[in-house]
């Protein structure tokens, strides 16, 4: 039986897989300088309309502190939610990698404001205090909630007009421009972001994320940070292919909407049994679900699950690319045969 604990448990979509196989015959220049590298590069550029630099990586954490690093000054942090995958699951990494710190704030359902951000510039100048240089939020956010369109602008409008800069983890990006019927390039391009970390392992892919910078200038140097990083692959092509298919096809568009459709209907499903309750207003893949004490207890001993709140009996269930409305259907008689 499939779990509901993350989108990472998945597997990856057939195409994907096949991107990878038809990459392996012949030889091709190393580093990313093969021709699926080139096309996948160009692909983006015609997914936000902009002539964006781009840079493959491994992984979401890769993605967002190699970029962040090649934004900041070792005296500058980056201000966030206190929730953000930054903050509270990447171990440390930016602190250790780019030596940087993090100016967290409470979150408000996830998100944050530019009102939340206006303390940190009283420190301006101050050369006993870290400098603010970025802000980064999370599309979706770690609590399930979107950032809308008209958000995103004015943290980006606020981070400009203090001489700061936007940087999104769009670890579930694709979720979030589905839920939200938008474009990248309405979402990300138009809005003034300035760095996107872009993900494609939650959503359909092997391993493989993408920096993407929309000011060539802020990512001059990300060619050698990335070096450092270890994140400059000899294989680039078996990263770099999957994204192909994935932005030529639409697949993104495919799996992000079967993700946040079945989330839907496991919500629908759920609803159904007496003394559960849903915490979060349902946008994207992500839900939130409280549990009656005895029946959390019975449920941790039966299946793997993901505890955001044990005080309050609440645990979060993601839907993947892969989801059926027979998963969903198993899974629900299961929780009901065990209550």
């Amino acid at each position: 039986m499939k779990m509901f604990v993350s989108d990472n448990n998945s597997g990856a979509h057939p195409k994907i897989l096949e991107a990878i196989y038809n990459c392996n015959y012949g030889h091709e220049p190393s580093y990313g300088n093969d021709k699926y590298s080139e096309k996948a590069m160009e692909l983006f550029k015609k997914l936000f309309e902009k002539d964006v630099d781009v840079y493959f990586v491994t992984s979401g954490t890769a993605a967002n502190i190699i970029g962040l690093t090649g934004l900041l000054q070792p005296f500058e942090g980056v201000v966030c939610a206190d929730t953000a995958h930054i903050n509270t699951d990447e171990c440390g990494a930016l602190e250790r990698f780019g030596g940087n710190k993090i100016l967290y704030v409470p979150n408000r359902n996830g998100k944050i404001y530019p009102e939340d951000i206006k303390n940190f510039l009283s420190s301006r100048g101050d050369e006993h205090q870290v400098q603010p240089r970025v802000i980064s939020i999370s599309q979706i956010t770690e609590h399930g909630t979107i950032y809308t369109i008209e958000e995103i602008k004015a943290l980006a409008d606020f981070a400009h007009e203090n001489h700061m800069l936007l940087h999104i983890d769009g670890a579930r990006i694709a979720n979030g421009v589905v839920a939200l019927n938008s474009s990248f390039k309405e979402m990300i391009t138009d809005t003034g972001v300035d760095l996107l970390s872009f993900g494609g392992t939650k959503n359909g892919m092997i391993m493989g994320e993408a920096i993407v910078s929309f000011n060539k200038e802020i990512s001059k140097n990300f060619k050698y940070i990335r070096k450092q990083g270890m994140q400059l692959i000899s294989k680039m092509r078996f990263v770099s292919a999957q994204f192909i298919p994935y932005l030529e096809e639409e697949i993104w568009r495919e799996n992000a909407t079967n993700s946040n459709n079945m989330a839907q209907y496991l919500k629908d499903e759920l609803i159904k049994i007496s003394n559960i309750k849903i915490i979060n207003e349902l946008i994207g893949n992500i839900l939130f679900v409280q549990f009656p004490k005895e029946t959390r207890k019975a449920l941790e001993g039966e299946f793997s699950s993901y505890e955001i709140d044990r005080e309050n009996n609440i645990i979060r269930f993601v839907t993947s690319f892969d989801t059926t409305k027979e998963d969903v259907n198993s899974f629900v008689k299961r929780i009901k045969n065990i209550i």
